[in-house]
């Protein structure tokens, strides 16, 4: 038994529990339920529709990473637990004569909250002056939004007016801090919780909007709780693991790949997310980790970028995603248990080329 005292988190409503050793342990919400889409969303792709269709945008790349587009069915092999999947539907854009309607909406998301202020300032910059190329014409929409100590606040309607949305970021109050929040490990709780929630209103929300989205986050992303005086009980790994289902759910029904971006050099610890990449399977291996903002970009199908001072190129490398990809659909396998992994991979008939989708997906019975 630890010597040491353990913290425990306990995040708000429907999201995972860890809690301090204690008699008495706080009263958790019922994670039970499944993840379902809201009601009002229509069926679109990269949903689970009525009849449980799963629908995927893939991004297909070469060697040097560019975006590749001429590619028909044959060309695709799916892979459900290294099973080979039917393929029951398949859309090419190309961003030219095939585009994507509605149009790919970028969302850029500035984080206060894990950042530090001058970062945070540097990053307003590096943006303004991706939204002012071209003379402002963005070839994508983009909706703004700043994650801060109050919450989210969102620029929803997206615009391919750049220089009206560098005149906001410009506008972004300087005196935005960071949470403030406490040292060791109440503090890493703290940041910990507050960004998962953001994550999950944003998922939230998107999914009652058609199309896809590419959500790039600016900032290194919240603590990955990986402290040795963070404990969690086998209660609070189920709770992780039905997040951890949820989110990965919610953040596929509403066809958001998220993007990680950041300013600065790498430091210890940068890379630690690798470790979390594979999926969760089981109760017995689930942990907070596995909700990291770089561990839900790769999963999502989007990716982590950075960290270096060009925050500009960075974002152009993310959007070049919006223009070329595919979309195809797959009736999953029935369930035999909640929130049953499925691992997932999409391969490319020609040599030198890789498919970028969703890692995984949880099932249900």
């Amino acid at each position: 038994m630890r010597s040491s005292p353990c913290a425990c988190l306990a995040l708000l409503a429907c999201i995972p529990v860890l809690s301090w050793a204690q008699p008495t342990p706080a009263p958790v919400a019922d994670p039970s339920q499944p993840p379902t889409a809201p009601a009002s969303q229509a069926p679109a792709p990269a949903t689970k529709n009525a009849e449980g269709r799963i629908h995927l945008d893939v991004v297909v790349t070469d060697p040097s990473g560019r975006p590749i587009s001429g590619l028909d069915l044959n060309d695709f092999t799916l892979l459900d637990n290294n099973q080979p999947g039917k393929i029951l539907s398949f859309h090419a854009i190309d961003g030219v004569v095939q585009k994507a309607h509605p149009p790919v909406e970028i969302i850029l998301l500035i984080d206060t909250v894990n950042e530090w202020h001058q970062q945070v300032a540097f990053a307003r910059q590096e943006i303004a002056k991706f939204l002012s190329q071209n003379g402002g014409h963005l070839a994508q929409p983009v909706s703004l939004f700043v994650f801060t100590r109050d919450g989210l606040d969102a620029q929803r309607l997206p615009s391919a007016d750049g220089n009206a949305l560098a005149v906001k970021v410009d506008q972004i109050d300087d005196t935005l801090r960071g949470v403030g929040a406490r040292g060791g490990s109440w503090g890493a709780i703290e940041l910990f919780q507050r960004s998962i929630k953001t994550m999950m209103d944003i998922a939230d929300s998107e999914a009652k909007k058609p199309g896809r989205k590419l959500l790039i986050w600016v900032g290194p992303g919240w603590p990955l709780l990986t402290s040795p005086h963070i404990d969690v009980s086998y209660q609070g790994q189920q709770q992780s693991l039905d997040m951890i289902a949820k989110l990965s759910t919610k953040l596929r029904e509403a066809r958001i790949a998220a993007y990680s971006i950041s300013a600065g050099n790498p430091v210890q610890g940068t890379y630690t997310y690798k470790d979390y990449l594979g999926g969760v399977k089981s109760v017995a291996k689930a942990s907070p980790s596995d909700l990291g903002l770089k561990v839900l970009a790769v999963q999502s199908g989007g990716r982590v970028v950075g960290p270096d001072n060009d925050l500009t190129s960075q974002i152009n490398n993310c959007v070049q995603d919006a223009g070329v990809f595919y979309t195809l659909s797959f009736d999953p396998p029935p369930a035999g248990h909640a929130n049953e992994y499925h691992d997932l991979k999409v391969q490319i008939d020609k040599p030198g080329l890789t498919a970028r989708t969703n890692t995984g997906y949880y099932n249900q019975p």
